[in-house]
């Protein structure tokens, strides 16, 4: 399977992990060895201020925290917009990116960035199984996806692009049998 680093990961009608029911994720990096990303669209009642304030300076203490996924949920990673992309950790595509693991006080020339408290990761073979399973669907990564004002409506928003064929999912009530 070609890498899907860059990549924005759409959660399928039949994802029904309540991890990943209806998310929208950005792979970071995906090899033979596995994948790794953060979900997009899972604010958290909590503030940067609150959850980490070490990192205020970068995001501001106001904005709020978002769940990444399930694996290391204590972590906190940066995802920002970098003026010049080789100040990035992991770069996921053009200039958006992950912090590195240094001081993050000490970096600058962030446009813009976001905080998530843990991630989602696969180990070797397994998302290309989820794949193959129509687990998930997959659409090119936009800047205005990582920062969306609105990140709890971002999954009807990138299904309702991907075309005619979609529409109707991105219509899905969060669960189906209620219907």
């Amino acid at each position: 399977m070609e890498s899907l680093s860059g990549q924005l990961l759409i959660a399928g009608a039949n994802l029904f992990d309540p991890n990943f029911r209806r998310a929208i994720l950005l792979v970071a990096h995906h090899d033979d060895e596995g994948a790794i990303g953060v979900i997009l669209n899972r604010p958290a009642d909590t503030t940067v201020g609150e959850a980490a304030p070490d990192l205020t300076a970068l995001v501001g203490a106001e904005e709020r925290v978002f769940v990444g996924g399930p694996v290391q949920p204590q972590s906190a990673v940066v995802l920002a917009e970098f003026e010049d992309p080789e100040l990035a950790g992991v770069i996921a595509f053009d200039s958006i990116g992950f912090l590195g693991a240094d001081d993050p006080a000490a970096v600058t020339g962030i446009r813009r960035g976001r905080v998530f408290v843990g991630h989602a990761g696969w180990g070797p073979g397994q998302l290309e199984q989820e794949m193959d399973m129509d687990s998930w669907l997959t659409d090119s990564a936009r800047a205005e996806d990582v920062f969306a004002p609105d990140p709890v409506g971002l999954w009807g928003r990138v299904l309702r692009r991907k075309g005619r064929d979609f529409e109707i999912l991105a219509t899905m009530p969060f669960d189906p049998s209620t219907n």
